[in-house]
């Protein structure tokens, strides 16, 4: 059957939708004693890669399915999950570019909309041996945002009633979500304010990451300052050095 042709006069004008999600991995390394049983010999890492809402919000009512495809290597490499939880569990030994390809509702005559995430298997930093030690996971985790712009009408009631409540089911407007329409030209990023297992992104680490950012600056502003001062330092000799030849 083919798709109806949307008309300008069907889309809300003027009106921009958003909604948050995230997406990322999740890896943890094998116990060479405790071996999961059909796990291959080579394989060092138990993973999965996924999409999620935020802080663990219901994100169905507008996502359809998400296919993910994974390296060529692994058997039946593309897959397409279509129902919650949006994800991915296998196993392997090396890092590798995930595609994540998210449809939506039929309502919303939109494409579907395309991903990358790099797996990441091994922690990197300062504190990288110890973590290996520890055998702890490792998580890549990235926030995103879907703007629909001037959605269609069916789509636009089924965004702003929001995920089902129990006892509802999608398209009720028992809970609206006004925060996250916004008109045209106007973006909003509703960053939680508090981190998360799920969401390791917040207000809190946003704080975290400023303050960082300005005690460097004071570092460089210090350094700069040094500079300066070693550059008239040497300013001042090479004018004296100027005058005294200009004297002999």
């Amino acid at each position: 059957m083919p798709t109806p042709k949307i008309s300008n006069k069907d889309r809300v004008k003027g009106i921009q939708v958003y909604r948050p999600f995230v997406y990322g991995s999740i890896a943890k390394p094998i116990d060479p004693n405790n071996r999961p049983a059909g796990i291959t010999a080579e394989h060092t890492h138990l993973w999965s890669v996924y999409v999620r809402g935020v802080d663990g919000e219901d994100i169905s009512y507008w996502l359809k399915k998400v296919q993910f495809k994974l390296h060529e290597t692994y058997a039946n490499s593309s897959r397409m999950i279509e129902s919650p939880p949006f994800e991915v569990t296998e196993s392997g030994w090396g890092e590798f570019e995930v595609q994540l390809k998210l449809y939506f509702m039929s309502e919303a005559n939109e494409k579907a909309q395309t991903l990358w995430h790099a797996l990441k298997l091994h922690p990197y930093g300062p504190d990288a041996e110890g973590q290996k030690e520890r055998r702890e996971a490792i998580i890549s985790q990235n926030y995103e945002e879907i703007i629909f712009n001037e959605p269609v009408e069916p789509f636009y009631d089924i965004l702003t009633s929001g995920a089902p409540q129990p006892g509802r089911g999608k398209g009720s407007k028992g809970s609206k979500q006004a925060s996250t329409i916004k008109k045209q030209g106007e973006r909003s990023a509703e960053i939680p304010r508090d981190n998360s297992k799920e969401n390791p992104y917040s207000l809190k680490t946003e704080d975290s990451e400023l303050l960082r950012l300005r005690e460097a600056m004071k570092t460089v502003d210090v350094l700069v300052k040094r500079e300066r001062g070693t550059l008239r330092e040497k300013e001042e000799r090479l004018a004296a050095f100027k005058r005294e030849a200009e004297a002999s």
